[in-house]
């Protein structure tokens, strides 16, 4: 019973955390895998500095934000890749209606984002959708509801791509799951291959990313390198 009740706290107390707007737009505005200054946030969440400098002590407190402070200066970025998934699934349930569901996300974001370290939008799910096709992912053992693992194939494929399959898997976080697309309502590739992935894809120049949003944009030498690899036309 105990073990009940401090299981219903802690989550309340995380959902009160990230459920004030101020602090909400600051955890979004971190989706991008990039670290920020609390000046900086501020500005995103529309507060004063010292009102944002106690947003962000709630957030840290509750461990959704991690703080790296280098000279004089402090950077926040979102503490892993599971409250990156937490967003994303609040997004899903914030856009749900029973219309058929028409985005309203600028057209760049819904073709191509990251996903905190993990590429997603209509390019994502369509990667997701041809590594399925070309049975590279399989349902997971131990956890089938969205946990993937490779076939044989779909190792050679990466280990091809340059992903060193035994490092990613040794990797304090999940292999490999499936993370529903908040723009696309269908999952994209997630957990640590998800974002070797994207490495690879940036270090490649398949995809370049903005500086000051999430967006990706795929390069011609990237839609020509996805067509030859994966079958992939955009």
């Amino acid at each position: 019973m105990n073990v009940t009740r401090h299981s219903d706290a802690a989550v309340s107390g995380i959902a009160a955390a990230i459920g004030e707007p101020a602090r909400a737009r600051i955890l979004y505005c971190l989706m991008d895998g990039h670290a920020r200054t609390s000046t900086e946030l501020a500005v995103v969440a529309g507060v004063s500095p010292s009102t944002a400098s106690v947003h962000l002590h709630r957030l840290k407190t509750a461990r959704l934000v991690k703080v790296l402070v280098q000279g004089k200066h402090r950077y926040y970025s979102l503490e892993g890749p599971d409250v990156a998934n937490v967003l994303e699934g609040l997004s899903v349930l914030a856009g749900n209606s029973r219309d058929k569901f028409v985005p309203n996300t600028p057209s760049r974001l819904c073709d191509a984002r990251t996903c905190y370290d993990h590429i997603a939008g209509r390019v994502g799910v369509s990667l997701h959708d041809r590594f399925n096709a070309l049975s590279w992912l399989s349902n997971g053992s131990t956890d089938a509801d969205n946990a993937y693992e490779l076939t044989s194939a779909g190792i050679k494929a990466f280990e091809a791509l340059g992903i060193d399959i035994e490092a990613t898997r040794a990797l304090r976080r999940r292999f490999a799951c499936a993370c529903l697309d908040w723009s696309e309502r269908r999952p994209h590739v997630g957990g640590a291959l998800g974002a070797a992935l994207l490495k690879v894809a940036l270090k490649k120049r398949w995809v370049t990313q903005d500086l000051d949003s999430r967006a990706l944009t795929v390069t011609s030498f990237g839609e020509r390198e996805m067509l030859n690899r994966f079958g992939l036309k955009f």
